[in-house]
């Protein structure tokens, strides 16, 4: 299971970096306010479990407070994504079967392998609605399927 989520992960970044330079190379994408909201979202979500899983604290208020610039919440990204990276490099299936508790995951509790999937989830769920924003400002967004990942990735 652990090199499953390792490659979620992997992709998750990705799709991520990807989207964020389509973005920033299209004026229009990125001065659009409900694009910047939810990449500010995705990020928001993404540092929550991130911190979570590591013990970290979440400062909800201060994450909350959208980056001055696209430049600012690119460098957010790639700082969330270099931890997340560590995390999951050194993690263990033991790692993945702990169970989380935080007021703000539904329910209350769930395990690490179950925060790592709802991220991933959320992240991509959210990608496709600003793929669809994207292609309304007559942008044509990157393919960040995972399947394309894998095989570009095997290809390499």
């Amino acid at each position: 299971m652990l090199g499953l989520f390792r490659e979620l992960i992997g992709h998750k970044t990705h799709a991520d970096a990807l989207l964020l330079q389509s973005v920033r190379h299209r004026p229009e994408a990125a001065a659009d306010a409900e694009i910047l909201a939810l990449l500010h979202h995705i990020l928001v979500a993404n540092r929550f479990w991130l911190a979570t899983i590591t013990g970290e604290p979440f400062d909800r208020d201060e994450e909350m407070r959208a980056p001055e610039s696209l430049d600012a919440l690119i460098d957010r990204y790639a700082t969330t994504h270099r931890h997340e990276a560590a995390w999951i490099a050194g993690a263990t299936e033991a790692d993945l079967a702990r169970t989380l508790e935080h007021a703000m995951i539904p329910g209350g509790r769930c395990t690490v392998a179950q925060g790592l999937m709802q991220v991933c989830m959320h992240s991509q769920g959210h990608r496709a609605q600003i793929a669809k924003i994207y292609r309304g400002l007559g942008g044509a967004p990157p393919m960040t399927d995972f399947i394309l990942w894998i095989a570009n990735r095997q290809i390499v």
